[in-house]
């Protein structure tokens, strides 16, 4: 039985080099990303962390990625140290620029901080599409094109626009609660290879079956 593409594997797709499996292109320990998680862009195919702006080890925040997630070209993460203080009169980092402006640093917790970054599992990112700091998008969602995701994303849901909101629903709540008790992406994949056909026609009870 064939077991689908190596996931340590940069370009999967021999006429489509600007596809890769993120993983392993990732330098940053503050940047963790699950197996078959894809981005496509021609420009950043092999650069992806310049995508992932204010990413700071001092500030020590991480972006999480799941699992069989999609990135389209791109797609921007806005990290913590985009923050600047907010308790002033002025919003301007006097401090970064030392030479007596120091002093003006801010104090440990003045600074406004959101904590990670956690993208979940088999989730679509439409085309140009930033998301902002401690933002979490729960399983299956799914992310249209040009969006700035602002607030949290409930598994399975469509969202859009500037602020994203959920347009819809993929499935009732009863589905989706099935779907993430399935949690089919953390299955071998020899298991997932089986259950293409449930997976892709969208046919859970078939999908339950199998994991049984």
């Amino acid at each position: 039985m064939t077991t689908g593409p190596n996931p340590n594997q940069v370009a999967p797709i021999e006429a489509a080099k600007q596809v890769t499996f993120l993983k392993n292109i990732i330098q940053s320990p503050n940047i963790i990303v699950g197996d078959y998680t894809y981005v496509d862009d021609p420009e950043l195919a092999r650069d992806f962390e310049k995508n992932v702006l204010y990413h700071f080890d001092f500030i020590g925040d991480k972006l999480v990625i799941g699992k069989f997630c999609a990135i389209a070209n791109k797609v921007t993460f806005i990290m913590n140290g985009a923050n600047h203080p907010l308790n002033g009169v002025s919003t301007y980092p006097f401090y970064i620029f030392g030479n007596g402006w120091e002093s003006a640093a801010p104090k440990p917790g003045e600074l406004p901080y959101k904590g990670d970054t956690q993208i979940g599992n088999d989730v679509w990112i439409g085309y140009d599409t930033t998301i902002m700091p401690g933002v979490t998008v729960g399983n299956g969602a799914i992310i249209a094109s040009k969006s700035v995701v602002t607030k949290d994303v409930p598994a399975y849901a469509v969202v859009a626009g500037n602020p994203a909101k959920v347009l819809k629903m993929r499935f009732d709540d009863e589905t989706i609660a099935r779907l993430e008790s399935l949690g089919w992406w953390d299955w071998p994949i020899e298991s997932i290879t089986k259950a293409l056909p449930a997976i892709t026609q969208g046919n859970i009870d078939a999908l339950v079956a199998l994991k049984a």
